[in-house]
C-alpha cells in the first residue's frame, strides 16, 4: 500500500470538510480542511504544469503561514520535493542552500521579496513564485490556472519516496539536508502519536518554524483531522490563543514556559482545554517541573530528537507525575526511553552496548523507520552516520538499568552533528 502523506487533507475533506484545519494567526486567515484539500491539489498541478518532474526540488522561504503547511501536502501529492529555507540565514548561506539542492521552483512570501531577487539574480532557478500582501500575485494565479482534480500522481507516489529536506548546520557550520521520505515522516507522527495520546478533539498550537522537524508533529495532528494553530511565539498571545482557540496542545522549551507563567495575570487565562505539553531544548529542573504542573492543568512530556531521526526519545507523563512526588527524581535529567517505533542503544567505538550502570559513557545510535534517508549529497557522510540499520546520532550518554538515557556531551571525534531544534532535550541546547 503507498502511503503518500500528501493525501492527508483529503481524508478529513471527505470526513470533516468544513472543520477548521488551519489557523494563521499572524496572517489572521482561517482554512477549512475542504478548502485546504482544494488547493493543495490545485498547487501540486500546478507545479507539475511547469515541468516539473518527480523528484524535482521546491525551495520555500517564508516565516509559518498557510501557503508553508499547504505546500507540504502538495509535493507530496506531486511526487516532488520541498525544500524549506531557514529565513533566519544571510543571503550567502541561502545560496549554498539553493545550489546543494538545485531547486527548479523558489516559493517566498512578499516579505522576503528582497532576498527572492538577490536569490533568483544568482542562483539557477527556473521560478519564482510568490504570495502574501502587496506581492506579484504568482503564487495565486498558479493556483487559479491549475486543474482542482485530483493529481495522477498521488496513487503512485509515497514510502520511501523523498518528501522533505530539512538542513541542519550543528556545531560544524557545515549545512546537512536530512532528506526525509513518506515513510520516515509518517514512523515519526506515529512515534508522536502514541507519546503524546492524540485524540481527535486535539487543537495543535506549533510555536516553532515549519523549517524544522516539528512540522512533522503539526502534520500529525492534521493527519488525527485535528486543527493547527499557527503562531510566532510570544508568551502573553499564546496564552491567549490557548484560551481563545481551546488549544490542547503544543511544543515548547523551559524557557517559554517560564515566560508564560511570569505573564501578569496568569491566572486570568482559562487554559483549561491543555491536555500536555511537550518540551525540549534541555532537561526541566524539577523545581519549574513542579511549579508548570500547579499552573497548567495537563500532562508534561519531554522529548529528545535531531532532525535526522525526527523525535526519538520520550519522558513520559508518568515520569513527571512520579518526579515530583518523589519518586525516581533524578530521571527529570534524563531525556526519557526510547519512543513506540524506536530502539536505542548506547554503544562503545566499536558498537557493543556499554552497561547500563549509569555511568558508562557511549554514542546513542538509533533504529527506526523514522530515521532519514540519508544527507543530500553526502553520501561519504551518509554512511558514516547510517551503518547497518542504525543511526549514529553524536551524542554521548550513560543509561541505566530501564534504559533511561542520560545525554553528557557530544562525540568529539565524529565530524557531524544533530540539528539543535526544539525538540533536542540536550542540555544547553535551544530553540531555533
Amino acid at each position: 500500500m503507498t502511503m503518500n502523506q500528501g493525501l492527508i487533507p483529503a481524508k478529513w475533506a471527505a470526513l470533516t470538510p468544513n472543520r477548521m484545519a488551519v489557523y494563521d494567526v499572524p496572517n489572521n486567515r482561517r482554512i477549512s480542511f475542504a478548502e485546504l484539500d482544494e488547493r493543495v491539489r490545485r498547487l501540486a498541478n500546478g507545479l507539475r504544469g511547469l515541468g516539473l518532474e518527480k523528484g524535482d526540488r521546491v525551495a520555500v522561504l517564508t516565516k509559518n503561514s498557510i501557503e508553508f503547511q499547504e505546500l507540504f501536502f502538495a509535493v507530496g501529492r506531486a511526487g516532488l520535493i520541498l525544500q524549506p529555507l531557514n529565513w533566519r540565514l544571510a543571503g550567502t548561506a541561502l545560496l549554498e542552500l539553493i545550489a546543494d539542492a538545485t531547486p527548479r521552483v523558489l516559493i517566498t512570501s512578499s516579505e522576503f521579496r528582497s532576498t527572492a531577487e538577490e536569490l533568483t539574480r544568482v542562483a539557477n532557478v527556473d521560478h519564482w513564485l510568490e504570495f502574501g500582501s502587496g506581492g506579484a500575485g504568482t503564487y495565486e494565479d498558479l493556483l487559479a490556472s491549475a486543474s482542482a482534480e485530483e493529481p495522477v500522481w498521488a496513487s503512485t507516489i509515497g514510502n520511501d519516496d523523498p518528501f522533505f529536506i530539512l538542513y541542519t548546520g550543528g556545531t560544524t557550520g557545515q549545512s546537512k539536508g536530512a532528506l526525509h521520505s513518506h515513510t520516515s515522516a509518517a514512523a515519526g507522527m506515529l512515534n508522536q502519536t502514541v507519546a503524546e495520546r492524540v485524540v481527535p478533539s486535539d487543537v495543535y498550537m506549533l510555536t516553532g518554524q515549519m523549517y524544522h522537524i516539528p512540522v512533522v508533529l503539526s502534520m500529525n495532528y492534521m493527519k488525527h483531522g485535528c486543527p493547527v494553530v499557527l503562531v510566532n511565539f510570544e508568551a502573553r498571545q499564546a496564552l491567549a490563543i490557548i484560551e481563545q482557540e481551546k488549544v490542547s496542545a503544543f511544543l515548547g522549551i523551559t524557557t517559554m514556559l517560564n515566560w508564560m507563567m511570569a505573564v501578569e495575570n496568569f491566572d486570568r487565562y482559562d487554559l483549561s482545554s491543555l491536555r500536555n505539553i511537550q518540551y525540549g531544548g534541555g532537561p526541566m529542573p524539577s523545581a519549574i517541573v513542579r511549579q508548570a504542573l500547579d499552573a497548567f492543568p495537563c500532562t508534561l512530556i519531554q522529548g529528545y530528537g535531531q532532525t535526522e531521526g525526527t523525535t526519538m526519545s520520550f519522558l513520559s507523563q508518568e515520569d513527571h507525575r512520579d518526579a515530583v512526588n518523589g519518586i525516581n527524581e533524578q530521571r527529570l535529567k534524563s531525556c526519557g526511553r526510547e519512543g513506540f517505533g524506536t530502539t536505542i542503544r548506547v554503544v562503545d567505538f566499536d558498537g557493543n552496548e556499554v552497561p547500563r550502570d549509569g555511568k558508562t559513557p557511549g554514542e546513542i545510535v538509533v533504529r527506526s523507520e523514522a530515521n532519514m534517508l540519508g544527507y543530500w549529497n553526502k553520501p561519504e557522510l551518509t554512511a558514516q552516520t547510517l551503518r547497518d540499520g542504525w543511526m549514529w546520532t553524536g551524542d554521548v550518554a550513560v543509561w541505566d538499568e530501564e534504559r533511561y538515557i542520560y545525554i553528557v556531551d557530544r562525540a568529539k571525534d565524529i565530524g557531524r552533528s544533530p540539528i539543535v531544534g526544539p525538540v533536542v532535550s540536550r542540555a544547553g541546547s535551544s530553540v531555533q
